[in-house]
């Protein structure tokens, strides 16, 4: 088929075999290459089986970032983990590609932050031309200044999302925020732990990362910077025994005055034409069930009188609009295709 031609760096995971699937349909693009160094010289359809017939013959490549950034390859996918990405950004950038990461790698602007999480920072003189994209709420001055996007994180999605309207509305209180996540076993990526066997997981749920999980620095720092003032929350992940999927509950203290209606006008008014946001009437609660194989990320809200609380839920697919598929619809917004192409 004819289209932009597009490449994914680490297709063999979990949310790079999403990629493979969602840009193997999608109506624009050309996926040219799939590379893995684990995977080098197989043929795409036996890596990934689902994608048997559909695979036009590719066969992953060897991860040389050279040879690609060599290429005529337009765009290029990383589904990497951090720290691995930072290097391909880097070669692909200098030579004139445009970056799509889904690694945290360039998902916060300040390095002191990301290096008291992650580590050191492989590029760091990428950071200050990366842009997080999480497009219902990101400017759209990014599709015409970015060489380099970071895709935001699956269990950030979930709570930035529901959250940063009414912060801006100020019908919430920047203080105790508490957002208790539930995600899926993909959500750690596709390795062999005794942790995510399946004997460790069936029949059990464990909160884990308490107080500095990873994803709290890119959630306190885009808080900040899309409402416009410092806002810690207490957040809480944990693993169920489920493969895809996260469920959120935040609870946060309504303003004086700030009722029920005022929340929905809000998520209306920030969301209104938005196709992957789907706003459930208030006490309908989310249902990763629901959602699982979509880019939607559904979303109600309560209020609880006697607390004076807002109680607010989400749920999504951690590899879709958590990943794979929210850097597709990147991918879309930038590129000037339908926002919806190959993921309606």
């Amino acid at each position: 088929m004819q289209g932009m031609k597009v490449g994914i760096v680490g297709a063999s995971g979990y949310s790079g075999e999403v990629l493979v699937k969602l840009l193997l349909a999608h109506p624009s693009v050309q996926l040219a290459a799939v590379t893995s160094r684990s995977q080098a010289g197989k043929r795409l359809s036996a890596v990934i089986p689902a994608v048997r017939g559909v695979d036009r013959g590719l066969v992953f490549s060897d991860s040389d970032a050279a040879a690609l950034a060599a290429s005529d390859i337009e765009l290029f996918f990383l589904a990497l983990p951090h720290g691995a990405a930072a290097a391909y950004a880097k070669a692909l950038v200098a030579g004139g590609k445009r970056v799509i990461d889904l690694s945290a790698d360039f998902r916060i602007a300040d390095l002191a932050t990301y290096e008291r999480y992650y580590g050191a920072h492989h590029a760091p003189e990428l950071i200050p031309q990366a842009r997080f994209v999480l497009p219902e709420i990101t400017a759209p001055a990014w599709r015409t200044e970015a060489r380099l996007v970071a895709a935001p994180g699956c269990y950030p999605t979930s709570i930035l999302l529901p959250l940063v309207p009414l912060l801006r509305a100020g019908l919430v209180s920047r203080d105790h925020i508490v957002a208790n996540s539930a995600s899926g076993v993909s959500g750690a990526g596709k390795k062999a732990e005794e942790m995510y066997l399946f004997a460790e997981r069936a029949e059990s749920m464990k909160a884990y990362g308490l107080v500095k999980h990873r994803h709290l620095a890119e959630i306190e720092e885009q808080l900040a910077l899309h409402t416009g003032a410092p806002t810690m929350i207490q957040f809480n992940p944990h693993l169920v025994p489920m493969r895809r999927g996260i469920a959120t509950t935040i609870t946060v203290p309504a303003a004086r005055g700030a009722g029920i209606d005022a929340v929905y006008a809000a998520w209306n008014a920030a969301y209104a034409d938005r196709p992957f946001v789907q706003i459930l009437a208030s006490g309908e609660t989310p249902d990763t069930a629901h959602v699982v194989g979509t880019n939607r990320l559904d979303m109600s809200a309560v209020h609880d009188p006697r607390t004076s609380n807002f109680i607010i839920t989400s749920a999504e697919d951690n590899l879709m609009k958590g990943a794979s598929g929210q850097a597709v619809q990147i991918m879309n917004l930038w590129s000037g295709f339908p926002e919806t192409a190959g993921l309606a």
